[in-house]
C-alpha cells in the first residue's frame, strides 16, 4: 500500500475508533431543539445560582427572574441544573456587538447561565425585553435547561400577563413545558420580579 494511503487509512481508523469510544449516556428527551447547543457556550465561566445579564445596570425596566427547580415529583429540589436564557434588547432585536461565535451570532449577547444550588434555587437579573419590531411576537425570554443525565432541551418562554400582544390565541398554544412561563411582573424595590418554579419533565416528550 502506498505510504500516503496507509497514513490516510490509519488516521481514519483512529478517528472512527475515538468517536465510537465516546458513548453518550445522556437520555434524549424533549424532541428537536434548534439552538439548544447554545446552553454549552458559557466557556470557562464558573456557574452559580445567580447571574446578571449584560446591560442590566443601564436598562429599564429592570427585571429579576427567580424561583426553584424541582424534580418531576414537584417537591424534591433539583441541584446542578443549568438554565440558559436569552432575549431581545429594548428595540426588539437580538443585539450583537460583533465577533460573536456559535449561537451568539443569532441569540445576541444578552444572555446568561446559572446552575441551581442544593435547594434548586436560581435567579437572573436582566431587563424586560421588547417585542419584535413588526409586532408579530409578544415580549418573551427564551429558556433552555440541562439537567444531569439528559440532553439540553427547551422550556416554555417567560412571557408576561400584561403584554397586550399576548392575546388569547397566543396564550392558547402555550405548551407549559416545565410548567407555565406566564407571569405578571411585580414591582419590588425598583425591580420587576417574576417568580417561576420549574418542574423537570413536566409536559416534556420522552421524559421517563
Amino acid at each position: 500500500m502506498p505510504r500516503f494511503l496507509l497514513c490516510s487509512f490509519l488516521y481514519l481508523s483512529i478517528t472512527i475508533s475515538a468517536c465510537q469510544s465516546q458513548t453518550n449516556t445522556d437520555s434524549q428527551v424533549g424532541g428537536a431543539c434548534e439552538g439548544c447547543e447554545a446552553l454549552y457556550e458559557y466557556g470557562d465561566k464558573v456557574l452559580s445560582p445567580v447571574d446578571t445579564l449584560p446591560l442590566f445596570a443601564s436598562s429599564e425596566p429592570k427585571l429579576k427572574l427567580w424561583g426553584k427547580v424541582y424534580q418531576k415529583d414537584g417537591e424534591t429540589p433539583a441541584a446542578g441544573v443549568i438554565l440558559y436564557i436569552y432575549h431581545t434588547d429594548r428595540t426588539g432585536i437580538y443585539a450583537t456587538r460583533g465577533g460573536e461565535k456559535g449561537w451568539g451570532k443569532r441569540h445576541g449577547f444578552i444572555r446568561g447561565w446559572v446552575k441551581t444550588d442544593d435547594r434548586g434555587d436560581y435567579a437572573f437579573y436582566t431587563f424586560r425585553p421588547s417585542a419584535y419590531p413588526d409586532g408579530t411576537e409578544p415580549e418573551h425570554i427564551h429558556l433552555t435547561v440541562k439537567e444531569p443525565n439528559t440532553n439540553a432541551y427547551y422550556l416554555d418562554n417567560f412571557v408576561f400577563e400584561d403584554d397586550p400582544i399576548l392575546d388569547q390565541k397566543k396564550r392558547s398554544v402555550l405548551s407549559n413545558r416545565g410548567g407555565s412561563g406566564l407571569a405578571l411582573p411585580v414591582l419590588k424595590n425598583g425591580i420587576l420580579e417574576v417568580n417561576r418554579d420549574i418542574i423537570l419533565g413536566l409536559n416534556i416528550p420522552d421524559y421517563d
